[in-house]
């Protein structure tokens, strides 16, 4: 099993192979996905296009192709999850990190599927993709213990039906997330769904609208879900309650 690692969004990413790590070709294509994201989409990259839509330098009507594009599903995500998640922070800015980073893992997946890599799972920063298997079985990845992150909650095998996995929460990076309910009781919120996209996406909004969040998401998503409660207190799909 090969392995690649780099660092990049503020985070760091490793992908792992069933085989030997590809070409450095494949490699440099990957980072290069994640490195243009982030240049285009980083608010703490002062001369990002975001950065100078949220100074007033740029119109919204005056961004790229791209940058429309992706505001215009992150409105749709918050039309879809009754304004739990936001492309919005509080002072108005417009901020699309809850969209871009899952954005730069599918783009990377495709990336790898173009080389010819069928059997890998990458990871950035706790958000998972997988492909194909290793050595005849699932991936398996891990549920961080958000009170011991050493530890882990249980593991989730991956399939071509559950190819993704995201976790927001609070225990790493504290409250960055703005909270649609004040209610909410969440420090953590698991997803695993058929795309990093839609898993990211819910991960986010169920933290930020607790338990309504969590209730209206498993009726209208074909996903699973796990949440951990500011008491420790566990709520779990049962595909996941018989992973823990």
């Amino acid at each position: 099993m090969g392995v690649h690692v780099f660092a990049t969004m503020g985070t760091m990413v490793s992908i792992r192979f069933a085989g030997d790590v590809p070409g450095s070709e494949i490699l440099a294509g990957v980072e290069r996905v994640f490195h243009g994201i982030d240049v285009q989409f980083s608010l703490y990259r002062a001369e990002s296009e975001i950065s100078r839509v949220a100074r007033g330098e740029l119109a919204l009507t005056a961004t790229s192709e791209l940058f429309r594009e992706t505001y215009a599903r992150a409105i749709e995500w918050r039309r879809l999850t009754n304004d739990a998640f936001t492309p919005y922070r509080p002072d108005g800015v417009i901020d699309l990190s809850g969209l871009v980073k899952a954005d730069a893992i599918e783009a990377a997946g495709t990336v790898l599927v173009s080389g010819g890599e069928v059997n890998w799972v990458l990871n950035a920063g706790g958000d998972v993709l997988s492909c194909g298997d290793v050595a005849g079985e699932p991936w398996s990845v891990g549920i961080v213990d958000p009170d011991d992150r050493s530890g882990l909650l249980g593991a989730m095998p991956l399939s071509p039906e559950r190819r993704a996995m995201a976790t927001s929460g609070t225990a790493e990076r504290g409250e960055h997330v703005w909270r649609s309910d004040r209610s909410s009781r969440y420090r953590q919120v698991t997803v695993v769904a058929a795309d990093i996209v839609t898993a990211d996406v819910l991960a986010t909004t169920v933290l930020a609208g607790g338990e309504q969040a969590r209730d209206d998401v498993l009726s209208r998503f074909d996903v699973d879900l796990l949440t951990v409660d500011l008491d420790g207190g566990l709520t779990a799909t049962p595909m996941l309650r018989q992973r823990r």
